[in-house]
This record gives C-alpha cells, structure tokens and sequence, in this order.
C-alpha cells in the first residue's frame, strides 16, 4: 500500500456545473489521506458553482478554490492553473461532471511508487447517462499490469488520448514543461498526450478503474468534444490530430508518430464516417474536402502499415473520390465490427476493388488478412410474430475468402444495451446457397426476451478452426424494419420494433404490458410534437 501521506494534488476543473462539480469534489476528498489536496479550478462560472465550492472549503481543509476571472473557453487552462497550484508530488486531474471511484488513488499511487514511473494509467470507464451504459475505454491497454519502460516499447499507448485516468509526477510535468493548450482548444488532451509520451517516461498500467467518465447525451449543452454537428469539430479534431502527429515526430519518436496516424484512421475516420450520412449535404462537402487535404499528408508508409485495415480502405476511398458517395457502405465498413457489403467488384485483370465505379481502391489486402480480422458481411432481418418470431440470417462470399476458410456454423447472442451483457444465444448450422451465400434461421421468443433495447452479435465458426465475431447488417429492404403490436400470452400486449442503429446494425427495441405501450405512446407524441 503507498504510504498514508499526503502525496497527491486533484485538480477538478469546471464551468456552470453547480449539479455535478460538488460530487466530483467529494469523491476526490474521499480518496483517503494520500490526497493532501483538491484544486477546484472555477472557470468563472456564471451560475452558484463557485458558492457551493466555497461553501464546501470551508469545512473542508484540503480544498482549495481558485476562480478565473475570465472564462477561458476550454479545458486546457483550468487544468495548467491546477498544475501551476499544486503542491505535492503528484498530481492528477478531474472533470466537474465526472467521479473518481473508491480506491482510484491509492492504485495509481501504489504502482507509480513501486516502479518509480513517472505516470500511472488505469482504467477509464465510460458511462452514457441516463442508460448507465458502461464501456470500458482502451480496455486491452489494461487488461494486467505492467511497467513500459519507454512508450514506444506499446506504440498502443497513443489510442490512450485521456489525461483523466493518469497519475503524473508533478516534477516530470515541470521540468519538461508540458502543459495543456491555453483558451478554446478542443481535444486538448491529444496534444498534453503527445507531450507526456514525447517525454519518455517510464509509465505504470493498472487493471483498476481509476475513473468515472459521465457521458450527458441528453444534456442540455453537450460537451465540446461530443458537440460534433458542426464540421469546425471536425477541423478541430484534425488539428489536434496533427499536433500530436508533430510532437512525437519533432522528438524522434518516429513509431509512435505513424501508430498515431494509425489510430486516427482506426479511431477518428470511422466515427465521424458512421455519422456523415445524418448530416446534410453542405457538411458533408466541407468534411469530405477538409479529410482529402489532411489524409493527403500520409505518405506510403502510413497507408502499408495496416493496409487491410478498416481505417486504411476508408481513408484511400476518400482520398480517390473527390466528393462524398457510397455513404451507406462506408458506414457499414466504419462500424465496430467492420462489415464490407456487395458489390464485391473485381478489374478485369481479376483485382478486388472497391467498385466497378472506383477501380481505383484496390482491397487487395483482403485476401492475406486473417479470417478472424475479415470485415465479414452478414444480412439480419427479424420477422416479428404472436407466437415465434423468426430471425433470417445470410452471410456473404468476400472474394473467395469465407470459402476457403469453410463457414460452419454462427453463434447469434442478443445482448441487453443497458449491461452489454447477453441473455440468449443459439448456434445454428449455415447452410450453403446456390447464390453463394450461406444461410440460417432460428426461433426467436420475443415474449421471454422481454422489454429493453436489444442488440445482436453474431460469431461466425468455420471449419479451418477460426471464428469470427460481427455484427449483423439489417436490411433497409424489409418490410419488418418497424414497429408491431403483438398479442402476448405473458405481457397481454408487446411492441416489438427492429431497427437498424447508426452504423447499420439490426437490433430490436421491446415494449411490454399495457403500461410499455402507453410510454412508447407518449415518446412518440412527445417527438411529433417537438418536431
């Protein structure tokens, strides 16, 4: 255990937060004696934020409250106001809106004074409020702990954009003078990452939840960095992007530049990707034109570091087409997993390609990637009924890939949103087609799955031992893709209503009982009448 000293200073930075930033402070103080300080930075909050801190400071000794006279607009200066102020050999940095949880402290403490790291890293979970939807961020970072001795001995590190989760020795900040980025600077953390990795500092890992990040999609006010319908939050993704691509270069840290180029393939294009077919078409022009001019800095060993990639295929589809198209496919390949939908075109010279309308994208790639990382494409549509509801499944040929490994058999799992954990599963035989497709239906019992938001994951076996986990595209085309009211034995009544999710996954919304009908009633009153 480290030592019951105060050692670490927590630098809660916030603005207009009087709901959350008391909260946030308490779980700070409540860490134990090795926090011998929480440094509330008030960015000149116009609301009762920095009277309840104030208030809070008065019984509590270790608090101290400094205020901005001025609002910065961002994050990054609170934050370098916090590190400037604090006083202890440690120091680490909080959200007003989030929480560290028990023991998060003493963990990173632990490890960073064991191994004499200048950072330790744990895990961040992240939980979309009002669901209490939890995922676990950058999970296989984390999964034991261990000592890097030098962060491009895990080029990984650089997906680990969060400043949040990390205890960092206050004096290594110092003396290589890394700070954040001043006044309204969206995505400061990828910059002060950069920094921390260009230091070359020997760096602690922790399986620990170390933080609670709250994700308010509902809020009134997004967060800055969730706040993407504006296509500036694009340009101020890519800037950040770039910076931290130039910090590890102008440091000799040439691995982890190009695994930083990678990560903005595999990370930043196929999120803003999956979401471009819900703005409108001047966005999409300006996104499209402002990606083209950044992805136009790679160079050939940028695209051939991972070239089978999902990432790598989006981003050589943008640079070869001068204005946005195939939106629907370049979703489903943008998805997590990755789903590469027909046409399966190939040149005459028997080339995959993207297209017959753009020969130029080879996926040549494709056809050495392992079966198990292949952006295999499987059709879903659930036909709703009274008494057995049927799912149809079909899975696609990618270029003679899916037939020389031999499709056995796949492993379909409905999994509840809320936990991410499944509650029915069933393996079915995939039966050959004479369009070359493989095929396979169940029963699916809609009165014993029961209310909730379900999704479905799929596990592909096939006969040369691999297996392959996806997710099931739902078919545009299908007349079950909406809502139906069906007499229920258990629930008297049940609406049930497929749908296909922004990247293009089948999943199923259950309503049961009188009382789920009439909330999905007023929901969808509330809808036609705010719309």
């Amino acid at each position: 255990m480290p030592e019951a000293l105060p050692q670490v200073s927590v630098v809660v930075i916030g603005y207009d937060d009087a709901a959350h930033v008391t909260d946030a402070v308490r779980s700070a103080l409540d860490q134990g004696p090795a926090v011998g300080e929480v440094i509330a930075v008030d960015d000149c909050s116009t609301d009762d934020s920095a009277a309840l801190l104030d208030r809070l400071a008065a019984t509590e000794p270790r608090l101290r409250v400094i205020r901005h006279a001025v609002n910065s607009g961002g994050c990054g200066t609170p934050r370098n106001t916090g590190i400037d102020a604090a006083a202890l050999p440690y120091v680490m940095f909080l959200d007003s809106d989030d929480l560290l949880p028990p023991g998060a402290v003493d963990a990173l403490l632990r490890a960073a004074t064991e191994t004499g790291a200048e950072v330790a890293a744990g895990l961040c979970v992240r939980r979309e409020l009002p669901s209490g939807r939890e995922h676990l961020w950058q999970q296989s970072l984390y999964a034991e702990a261990a000592l890097i001795e030098h962060p491009a001995d895990r080029t990984h590190l650089v997906h680990d954009t969060l400043c949040v989760n990390k205890l960092y020795r206050t004096a290594f900040l110092r003396a290589h003078g890394i700070r954040f980025p001043e006044g309204r600077f969206l995505y400061e953390d990828f910059v002060f990452t950069a920094r921390v990795l260009a230091a070359a500092p020997r760096l602690a890992l922790v399986p620990d939840r170390v933080y609670l990040w709250h994700v308010r999609r509902a809020a009134e006010q997004l967060s800055l960095s969730l706040d993407r319908e504006r296509v500036d939050n694009w340009h101020s993704r890519t800037r950040a992007c770039a910076q931290a691509y130039e910090i590890l270069l102008g440091a000799g840290e040439t691995e982890l530049a190009r695994a930083a180029r990678v990560k903005f393939l595999d990370h930043e294009l196929r999120i803003y990707l999956r979401e471009l077919g819900l703005r409108d078409a001047e966005y999409r022009r300006a996104w499209w034109a402002h990606t083209r001019e950044y992805l136009a800095g790679y160079d050939a060993e940028d695209w051939e570091r991972d070239p089978a990639a999902p990432g790598t295929l989006l981003g050589r589809f943008v640079l070869a087409s001068p204005e946005p198209r195939d939106l629907p496919r370049l979703r489903e390949l943008a998805a997590r997993p990755a789903r590469l939908l027909p046409p399966y075109a190939r040149t005459p010279e028997s080339t995959p390609v993207w297209s017959d309308a753009c020969p130029g994208v080879a996926l040549t790639p494709l056809l050495t990637c392992p079966t198990e990382a292949l952006p295999c494409a499987m059709d879903a549509e659930l036909l709703p009924h009274a008494r057995v509801s049927r799912l149809r499944l079909r899975l696609h040929e990618l270029y003679g890939r899916l037939a020389e490994a031999g499709p056995l058999a796949v492993t379909a799992r409905w999994h509840d949103r809320t936990t991410g954990h499944p509650v029915r599963h069933i393996t079915l035989p995939l039966v050959p087609a004479p369009d070359g497709t493989w095929n396979a239906e169940a029963a699916v019992d809609l009165h014993a799955l029961g209310p909730g938001v379900w999704d479905l994951f799929l596990t592909v076996h096939f006969k040369n031992g691999a297996h392959r986990d996806i997710t099931a595209h739902a078919r545009t085309d299908s007349p079950h893709l909406r809502r139906r009211a069906l007499p229920s034995p258990r629930h008297i009544v049940l609406l049930a209503h497929p749908y296909a999710t922004h990247s293009g996954a089948l999943s199923l919304r259950v309503a049961t009982g009188p009382a789920g009908a009439a909330r999905v009633a007023r929901g969808r009153l509330r809808r036609l009448i705010g719309g």
